[in-house]
């Protein structure tokens, strides 16, 4: 596996990759990679016969009380992962590389609609950040394909949205779920939970698996959902949101029957996200 730094020498080498007929999978991530990030390459690797990933803490994606400076930067260990996960080649540049000026002049990318409310309504600007940053690397990697994974279901959508109203020919794979024996979403952001946070973290995903299988019964959606904030609120999170939304993130409709459940809560100063999809009953 390469390294490269420059953005003038992934464009000559990715080059080259197209000039002999090879397609190209693109794993964007912020390294301190886990389980779940090697899922996405292991996923690329079917999709293409080169995989490339990117690791990039991108500040325009954090707010200004967010963990920007604390987010762990793990490049050696990432690189030892990406190679034995089956990565051809890892971009990770400088930040003065990707936003040569401050940030406040750098052009961005909003994606309407999709991007507001839930994570978005939490973290303002966070959705513009991530839009910016992943057009930005479509760019310059120009991948026919793109491995997303669903723990942010809503960051899927944004991209899911921006492909298409940009008329990239990217098709984007959206990798399931990675989780730890206990069901907990794993997420490079568990590592800020202490032993007695990371014993109550599973509780989030278990209060969606009781939601699910009491929404795939006919229980009412607002009742149920009121319940489930009790029962986060019990096991000691702060809920930020717990919606029901239909698999665009729109609302659901008494036409909808393939759903989402998705969670954010936080436990002491971690967030956590989780999602479910679910199928309510005619």
């Amino acid at each position: 596996m390469r390294t490269l730094r420059e953005i003038a020498s992934l464009r000559e080498t990715l080059d080259d990759s197209r000039r002999r007929g090879r397609r190209i999978a693109l794993v964007p991530t912020m390294g301190n990679l886990h389980a779940g990030h090697l899922a996405l390459v292991e996923s690329a690797r079917r999709h293409a016969d080169v995989v490339v990933a990117t690791i990039f803490v991108n500040p325009m994606q954090f707010g200004p009380n967010e963990d920007l400076d604390a987010y762990p930067r793990t490049l050696a260990e990432d690189q030892q992962k990406l190679e034995g996960a089956g990565c051809d080649l890892l971009f990770a540049p400088a930040t003065a590389t990707i936003y040569p000026r401050r940030l406040e002049a750098q052009t961005q990318i909003r994606v309407l609609g999709v991007s507001e409310g839930l994570c978005g309504g939490s973290r303002p600007g966070h959705f513009d950040g991530v839009a910016t940053i992943v057009g930005m690397l479509f760019n310059l990697v120009q991948p026919q394909v793109a491995c997303f994974g669903e723990k942010d279901y809503q960051q899927l959508a944004v991209i899911r949205r921006l492909v298409t109203d940009l008329h990239f020919p990217i098709e984007i794979v959206g990798v399931p779920i990675v989780r730890a024996d206990d069901g907990l979403a794993l997420s490079s952001r568990n590592g800020y939970l202490d032993p007695e946070q990371r014993a109550i973290a599973p509780r989030l995903y278990r209060t969606l698996e009781a939601l699910r299988q009491a929404l795939e019964a006919g229980e009412p959606v607002e009742t149920t959902l009121a319940a489930g904030l009790a029962r986060l609120d019990d096991a000691g999170f702060v809920p930020d949101y717990l919606e029901l939304r239909a698999p665009d993130l729109g609302p659901i409709t008494t036409a909808t029957r393939e759903a989402r459940l998705l969670a954010a809560a936080r436990l002491g100063p971690t967030r956590l996200i989780d999602n479910l999809t679910l199928t309510l009953p005619r």
